[in-house]
Protein backbone atom coordinates (compact mmCIF):
# COMPACT_ATOMS: atom_id res chain seq x y z
CA UNK A 1 0.00 0.00 0.00
CA UNK A 2 1.66 3.29 -0.96
CA UNK A 3 1.93 6.20 1.44
CA UNK A 4 -0.26 9.25 1.73
CA UNK A 5 0.81 11.77 -0.78
CA UNK A 6 2.04 15.00 0.92
CA UNK A 7 0.91 18.99 0.65
CA UNK A 8 2.05 20.53 -1.42
CA UNK A 9 4.30 22.49 0.79
CA UNK A 10 6.69 19.42 0.67
CA UNK A 11 7.57 19.83 -3.17
CA UNK A 12 10.28 21.47 -4.52
CA UNK A 13 9.92 23.61 -7.50
CA UNK A 14 12.44 24.39 -10.20
CA UNK A 15 11.72 26.70 -13.35
CA UNK A 16 12.19 26.50 -16.74
CA UNK A 17 12.29 30.32 -17.92
CA UNK A 18 11.05 30.25 -21.71
CA UNK A 19 8.92 33.17 -22.32
CA UNK A 20 5.63 31.92 -23.01
CA UNK A 21 6.47 28.66 -22.89
CA UNK A 22 7.97 28.49 -19.48
CA UNK A 23 6.39 25.77 -16.92
CA UNK A 24 7.75 24.80 -13.29
CA UNK A 25 9.13 20.86 -12.37
CA UNK A 26 7.38 19.61 -9.08
CA UNK A 27 9.78 17.36 -7.34
CA UNK A 28 8.78 15.89 -4.25
CA UNK A 29 7.22 12.64 -2.57
CA UNK A 30 3.45 12.65 -3.51
CA UNK A 31 3.78 14.90 -7.06
CA UNK A 32 2.42 12.23 -8.83
CA UNK A 33 -0.76 12.64 -6.92
CA UNK A 34 -0.91 16.44 -5.34
CA UNK A 35 1.07 18.40 -8.31
CA UNK A 36 -2.13 18.00 -10.01
CA UNK A 37 -3.74 21.14 -7.39
CA UNK A 38 -1.16 23.61 -9.76
CA UNK A 39 -1.92 22.48 -12.95
CA UNK A 40 -6.26 23.85 -14.47
CA UNK A 41 -7.32 21.06 -15.68
CA UNK A 42 -10.72 22.67 -16.88
CA UNK A 43 -9.20 24.31 -19.19
CA UNK A 44 -9.02 20.90 -21.23
CA UNK A 45 -11.91 19.10 -23.60
CA UNK A 46 -10.56 15.58 -22.32
CA UNK A 47 -7.01 14.16 -20.77
CA UNK A 48 -5.48 10.98 -22.24
CA UNK A 49 -2.76 9.31 -20.06
CA UNK A 50 -0.27 7.52 -22.20
CA UNK A 51 1.77 4.84 -20.54
CA UNK A 52 3.02 1.16 -21.16
CA UNK A 53 1.41 -2.01 -19.19
CA UNK A 54 4.09 -2.11 -16.94
CA UNK A 55 4.27 1.52 -15.51
CA UNK A 56 0.50 1.53 -16.03
CA UNK A 57 -0.01 -1.39 -13.46
CA UNK A 58 1.89 0.11 -11.00
CA UNK A 59 0.72 3.99 -10.97
CA UNK A 60 -1.94 4.08 -13.31
CA UNK A 61 -4.56 3.79 -11.34
CA UNK A 62 -3.40 6.57 -8.73
CA UNK A 63 -2.63 8.66 -11.63
CA UNK A 64 -6.24 8.12 -13.17
CA UNK A 65 -7.66 8.73 -9.93
CA UNK A 66 -5.99 12.02 -9.11
CA UNK A 67 -6.75 13.33 -12.63
CA UNK A 68 -10.04 12.21 -12.50
CA UNK A 69 -11.05 13.99 -9.42
CA UNK A 70 -10.35 17.42 -11.03
CA UNK A 71 -11.52 16.26 -14.83
CA UNK A 72 -14.45 14.52 -15.88
CA UNK A 73 -13.07 13.36 -19.67
CA UNK A 74 -9.85 11.17 -18.49
CA UNK A 75 -8.77 8.02 -20.97
CA UNK A 76 -6.00 5.67 -21.24
CA UNK A 77 -3.78 4.31 -23.90
CA UNK A 78 -0.80 1.78 -23.63
CA UNK A 79 1.77 1.64 -25.59
CA UNK A 80 4.80 -1.16 -25.97
CA UNK A 81 7.82 -1.09 -23.64
CA UNK A 82 11.26 -0.54 -25.12
CA UNK A 83 13.47 1.67 -27.07
CA UNK A 84 12.97 -0.26 -30.15
CA UNK A 85 9.38 0.17 -29.97
CA UNK A 86 10.36 4.33 -30.05
CA UNK A 87 8.61 3.99 -33.34
CA UNK A 88 6.09 5.59 -36.00
CA UNK A 89 4.24 2.31 -35.72
CA UNK A 90 3.61 3.21 -31.86
CA UNK A 91 3.23 6.82 -32.29
CA UNK A 92 0.40 5.94 -34.06
CA UNK A 93 -1.45 4.34 -31.35
CA UNK A 94 -1.71 7.61 -29.75
CA UNK A 95 -3.58 9.01 -32.98
CA UNK A 96 -5.62 6.61 -33.57
CA UNK A 97 -7.17 7.12 -29.84
CA UNK A 98 -7.16 10.70 -30.34
CA UNK A 99 -8.58 10.74 -33.92
CA UNK A 100 -11.22 7.20 -33.33
CA UNK A 101 -12.08 9.96 -29.90
CA UNK A 102 -12.49 13.03 -32.33
CA UNK A 103 -9.74 14.78 -29.59
CA UNK A 104 -9.77 18.54 -30.51
CA UNK A 105 -6.82 20.44 -29.56
CA UNK A 106 -7.91 21.58 -26.60
CA UNK A 107 -7.15 17.80 -25.20
CA UNK A 108 -4.46 17.40 -22.78
CA UNK A 109 -1.75 14.21 -23.35
CA UNK A 110 -0.19 12.75 -20.10
CA UNK A 111 2.61 11.08 -20.62
CA UNK A 112 3.40 8.28 -17.62
CA UNK A 113 6.55 6.45 -17.80
CA UNK A 114 10.37 6.61 -18.95
CA UNK A 115 12.31 8.27 -21.37
CA UNK A 116 10.77 6.28 -24.33
CA UNK A 117 6.68 7.41 -23.45
CA UNK A 118 8.00 10.76 -22.66
CA UNK A 119 9.65 11.00 -26.46
CA UNK A 120 6.51 10.04 -28.17
CA UNK A 121 3.64 12.10 -26.16
CA UNK A 122 6.06 15.03 -26.67
CA UNK A 123 5.91 14.08 -30.45
CA UNK A 124 2.73 13.12 -30.78
CA UNK A 125 1.55 16.67 -28.92
CA UNK A 126 4.04 18.58 -31.06
CA UNK A 127 1.95 17.31 -34.03
CA UNK A 128 -1.09 16.28 -33.37
CA UNK A 129 -3.50 19.66 -35.03
CA UNK A 130 -0.47 20.82 -35.65
CA UNK A 131 0.66 21.05 -31.69
CA UNK A 132 -1.35 20.67 -27.97
CA UNK A 133 -0.62 20.69 -24.75
CA UNK A 134 1.21 17.57 -22.73
CA UNK A 135 2.51 17.51 -19.33
CA UNK A 136 5.51 14.87 -18.08
CA UNK A 137 5.66 12.28 -15.38
CA UNK A 138 8.24 10.29 -15.42
CA UNK A 139 8.81 7.57 -13.66
CA UNK A 140 12.16 6.47 -13.95
CA UNK A 141 15.65 8.39 -13.02
CA UNK A 142 17.13 8.83 -16.44
CA UNK A 143 13.51 10.58 -17.42
CA UNK A 144 13.29 12.64 -14.07
CA UNK A 145 16.82 14.34 -14.42
CA UNK A 146 16.74 14.37 -17.92
CA UNK A 147 14.58 13.30 -20.92
CA UNK A 148 11.61 14.83 -19.21
CA UNK A 149 12.80 18.32 -19.19
CA UNK A 150 13.57 20.43 -22.11
CA UNK A 151 11.27 19.57 -24.58
CA UNK A 152 13.29 17.44 -26.79
CA UNK A 153 10.85 15.00 -28.85
CA UNK A 154 11.92 12.22 -31.18
CA UNK A 155 11.35 8.55 -32.07
CA UNK A 156 14.10 6.73 -33.79
CA UNK A 157 14.88 5.54 -37.21
CA UNK A 158 16.60 2.59 -38.35
CA UNK A 159 19.59 4.53 -38.84
CA UNK A 160 19.65 6.88 -36.09
CA UNK A 161 18.64 7.68 -32.70
CA UNK A 162 15.99 10.42 -32.05
CA UNK A 163 16.70 11.58 -35.95
CA UNK A 164 12.76 12.45 -36.18
CA UNK A 165 11.15 14.89 -33.95
CA UNK A 166 10.58 18.39 -32.45
CA UNK A 167 10.92 20.74 -29.75
CA UNK A 168 8.00 21.00 -28.27
CA UNK A 169 7.84 21.83 -24.16
CA UNK A 170 5.60 20.38 -21.61
CA UNK A 171 3.01 22.71 -19.82
CA UNK A 172 3.71 21.13 -16.43
CA UNK A 173 6.49 18.24 -15.58
CA UNK A 174 5.87 15.98 -11.98
CA UNK A 175 8.09 14.13 -10.26
CA UNK A 176 7.87 12.00 -7.87
CA UNK A 177 11.11 10.36 -6.91
CA UNK A 178 9.40 7.65 -4.57
CA UNK A 179 7.97 5.78 -7.88
CA UNK A 180 12.27 4.96 -8.16
CA UNK A 181 11.79 2.41 -5.36
CA UNK A 182 9.96 0.38 -8.11
CA UNK A 183 12.81 0.70 -10.74
CA UNK A 184 14.96 -2.15 -12.13
CA UNK A 185 18.48 -1.71 -10.50
CA UNK A 186 19.66 -1.49 -13.82
CA UNK A 187 17.13 0.94 -14.90
CA UNK A 188 18.51 3.07 -11.87
CA UNK A 189 22.45 2.74 -12.80
CA UNK A 190 21.63 4.12 -16.21
CA UNK A 191 19.88 6.77 -14.82
CA UNK A 192 22.65 7.70 -12.71
CA UNK A 193 24.83 8.25 -16.22
CA UNK A 194 22.71 11.57 -16.95
CA UNK A 195 22.72 13.11 -12.90
CA UNK A 196 26.88 12.10 -13.66
CA UNK A 197 26.41 13.74 -16.86
CA UNK A 198 25.70 17.30 -15.51
CA UNK A 199 28.51 17.13 -12.66
CA UNK A 200 31.21 16.15 -15.32
CA UNK A 201 30.27 18.41 -18.10
CA UNK A 202 28.31 21.51 -16.24
CA UNK A 203 29.06 22.12 -12.59
CA UNK A 204 32.21 21.02 -10.66
CA UNK A 205 30.47 21.70 -7.49
CA UNK A 206 28.10 19.22 -8.20
CA UNK A 207 31.01 16.94 -9.13
CA UNK A 208 32.16 17.13 -5.51
CA UNK A 209 28.81 16.33 -4.56
CA UNK A 210 28.52 13.73 -6.39
CA UNK A 211 31.84 12.15 -4.80
CA UNK A 212 30.89 12.54 -1.69
CA UNK A 213 26.99 11.30 -1.75
CA UNK A 214 27.19 8.45 -4.85
CA UNK A 215 26.94 5.46 -1.67
CA UNK A 216 23.54 7.44 -0.74
CA UNK A 217 22.79 7.67 -3.82
CA UNK A 218 23.43 4.06 -5.07
CA UNK A 219 21.13 3.00 -1.99
CA UNK A 220 18.53 5.08 -3.52
CA UNK A 221 18.44 7.39 0.05
CA UNK A 222 15.99 10.03 -0.19
CA UNK A 223 17.60 13.37 0.72
CA UNK A 224 20.16 12.64 -1.55
CA UNK A 225 18.19 11.16 -4.20
CA UNK A 226 15.69 14.54 -3.92
CA UNK A 227 18.37 16.60 -4.13
CA UNK A 228 20.41 15.02 -6.80
CA UNK A 229 17.36 15.30 -8.98
CA UNK A 230 16.80 18.93 -8.26
CA UNK A 231 20.07 19.89 -9.12
CA UNK A 232 20.14 17.96 -12.54
CA UNK A 233 17.17 19.43 -13.37
CA UNK A 234 18.33 23.05 -12.20
CA UNK A 235 21.26 22.05 -14.46
CA UNK A 236 19.37 21.30 -17.41
CA UNK A 237 16.81 24.07 -16.53
CA UNK A 238 19.31 27.09 -16.78
CA UNK A 239 20.71 25.90 -20.27
CA UNK A 240 17.39 25.16 -21.93
CA UNK A 241 16.87 28.61 -21.14
CA UNK A 242 19.76 30.37 -22.13
CA UNK A 243 19.82 28.00 -25.76
CA UNK A 244 16.37 26.35 -26.25
CA UNK A 245 16.82 24.98 -29.69
CA UNK A 246 20.77 24.18 -29.80
CA UNK A 247 21.41 26.90 -32.02
CA UNK A 248 24.74 28.44 -30.47
CA UNK A 249 27.41 27.30 -32.69
CA UNK A 250 29.91 26.98 -29.15
CA UNK A 251 28.75 25.41 -26.01
CA UNK A 252 24.96 25.88 -24.91
CA UNK A 253 22.39 23.11 -24.87
CA UNK A 254 25.04 20.92 -27.05
CA UNK A 255 26.77 19.93 -24.34
CA UNK A 256 23.91 18.63 -22.90
CA UNK A 257 25.00 16.03 -24.93
CA UNK A 258 28.17 15.05 -23.08
CA UNK A 259 29.12 11.00 -23.94
CA UNK A 260 25.89 10.96 -26.07
CA UNK A 261 27.79 10.85 -29.72
CA UNK A 262 29.66 7.51 -28.58
CA UNK A 263 26.70 6.26 -26.28
CA UNK A 264 24.52 7.06 -29.26
CA UNK A 265 26.89 4.60 -31.58
CA UNK A 266 26.58 2.12 -29.02
CA UNK A 267 23.23 1.92 -28.77
CA UNK A 268 22.68 1.69 -32.85
CA UNK A 269 25.23 -0.46 -33.39
CA UNK A 270 24.54 -3.20 -31.19
CA UNK A 271 20.32 -2.40 -31.88
CA UNK A 272 17.68 -0.37 -29.90
CA UNK A 273 17.81 -1.95 -26.52
CA UNK A 274 20.68 -4.30 -26.36
CA UNK A 275 22.29 -1.09 -23.60
CA UNK A 276 19.97 1.18 -22.37
CA UNK A 277 20.27 4.58 -23.10
CA UNK A 278 22.19 5.27 -19.88
CA UNK A 279 24.20 2.74 -20.00
CA UNK A 280 25.80 3.86 -23.37
CA UNK A 281 26.21 7.35 -22.17
CA UNK A 282 27.72 6.09 -19.41
CA UNK A 283 30.25 4.41 -21.18
CA UNK A 284 30.14 7.41 -24.00
CA UNK A 285 30.73 10.09 -21.18
CA UNK A 286 34.23 7.32 -20.45
CA UNK A 287 35.41 7.28 -23.99
CA UNK A 288 35.05 11.44 -24.26
CA UNK A 289 36.65 11.53 -21.47
CA UNK A 290 39.68 9.30 -22.12
CA UNK A 291 39.47 11.16 -25.63
CA UNK A 292 39.92 14.27 -23.67
CA UNK A 293 42.95 13.11 -22.26
CA UNK A 294 44.20 11.66 -24.89
CA UNK A 295 44.22 15.17 -26.87
CA UNK A 296 45.84 16.57 -23.37
CA UNK A 297 42.89 18.46 -23.13
CA UNK A 298 41.95 17.67 -19.18
CA UNK A 299 44.78 15.64 -16.95
CA UNK A 300 45.31 12.09 -16.36
CA UNK A 301 44.16 13.04 -12.32
CA UNK A 302 40.74 14.58 -13.64
CA UNK A 303 40.53 11.65 -16.77
CA UNK A 304 40.37 9.10 -13.31
CA UNK A 305 38.42 11.09 -11.22
CA UNK A 306 35.70 10.76 -13.69
CA UNK A 307 36.21 7.15 -14.51
CA UNK A 308 36.03 6.42 -10.91
CA UNK A 309 32.89 8.14 -10.61
CA UNK A 310 31.20 6.28 -13.23
CA UNK A 311 32.50 3.01 -12.19
CA UNK A 312 31.72 3.32 -8.84
CA UNK A 313 27.52 3.98 -10.34
CA UNK A 314 27.68 0.71 -11.48
CA UNK A 315 28.29 1.33 -15.52
CA UNK A 316 30.76 -0.03 -18.35
CA UNK A 317 34.20 2.23 -19.15
CA UNK A 318 35.00 -0.17 -21.82
CA UNK A 319 32.74 -0.28 -24.91
CA UNK A 320 31.67 -3.28 -26.39
CA UNK A 321 33.35 -4.51 -29.70
CA UNK A 322 32.45 -2.47 -32.27
CA UNK A 323 34.90 -2.14 -35.86
CA UNK A 324 36.20 1.09 -35.97
CA UNK A 325 34.80 2.03 -39.29
CA UNK A 326 31.27 1.12 -38.01
CA UNK A 327 32.12 3.27 -34.94
CA UNK A 328 32.39 6.02 -37.72
CA UNK A 329 29.24 5.34 -40.13
CA UNK A 330 26.74 5.48 -36.73
CA UNK A 331 28.58 8.49 -35.23
CA UNK A 332 28.45 10.60 -38.48
CA UNK A 333 24.81 10.70 -38.33
CA UNK A 334 24.41 12.43 -34.84
CA UNK A 335 22.58 15.25 -35.16
CA UNK A 336 25.06 17.44 -33.79
CA UNK A 337 27.12 17.10 -36.71
CA UNK A 338 27.63 19.72 -39.38
CA UNK A 339 28.65 20.10 -42.75
CA UNK A 340 30.03 16.27 -42.70
CA UNK A 341 32.26 16.83 -39.76
CA UNK A 342 31.88 15.24 -36.75
CA UNK A 343 31.07 17.76 -33.37
CA UNK A 344 32.20 16.53 -30.17
CA UNK A 345 31.63 17.58 -26.83
CA UNK A 346 34.79 17.15 -24.82
CA UNK A 347 35.93 18.26 -21.38
CA UNK A 348 38.02 20.89 -20.80
CA UNK A 349 38.36 20.42 -16.93
CA UNK A 350 36.26 18.69 -14.56
CA UNK A 351 32.82 20.52 -14.65
CA UNK A 352 33.73 22.24 -17.63
CA UNK A 353 33.11 21.11 -21.74
CA UNK A 354 33.18 22.75 -25.16
CA UNK A 355 32.10 21.43 -28.53
CA UNK A 356 35.03 20.69 -31.12
CA UNK A 357 34.60 20.56 -34.72
CA UNK A 358 38.07 20.32 -35.50
CA UNK A 359 39.36 16.74 -34.93
CA UNK A 360 39.46 14.73 -38.31
CA UNK A 361 37.93 11.27 -38.20
CA UNK A 362 41.20 9.45 -38.79
CA UNK A 363 42.51 10.97 -35.23
CA UNK A 364 38.80 9.37 -33.87
CA UNK A 365 39.25 6.10 -35.93
CA UNK A 366 42.67 5.28 -34.24
CA UNK A 367 41.51 6.22 -30.42
CA UNK A 368 38.63 3.93 -31.04
CA UNK A 369 40.77 1.38 -32.74
CA UNK A 370 42.49 1.01 -29.15
CA UNK A 371 39.66 0.38 -27.71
Amino acid sequence: MSEAPQSMASIDHVNVRLAQRSYPIAIGHGALETGWEAIDLKGFSRVFVVSNPHVFALYGERLMRAVGARHADVRNVLLPDGEDQKSWQSLNQIFDALLVSASDRKTLLVALGGGVIGDMVGFAAAIYQRGIAFVQVPTTLLAQVDSSVGGKTAINHALGKNMIGAFHQPIHVLIDPSVLQTLPAREFRAGLAEVIKYGVALDATFFAWLEENLDALNAQEPPAMREAIKRSCEIKARVVADDEFETRPQGGRALLNFGHTFGHAIESALGYGVWLHGEAVGCGMALATKFSASLNRISADEAERVLALITRAGLEVEPPRIAPDVWLTHMARDKKNERGRLRLILLDAIGQSSTDASIDADTVKAFLAGH
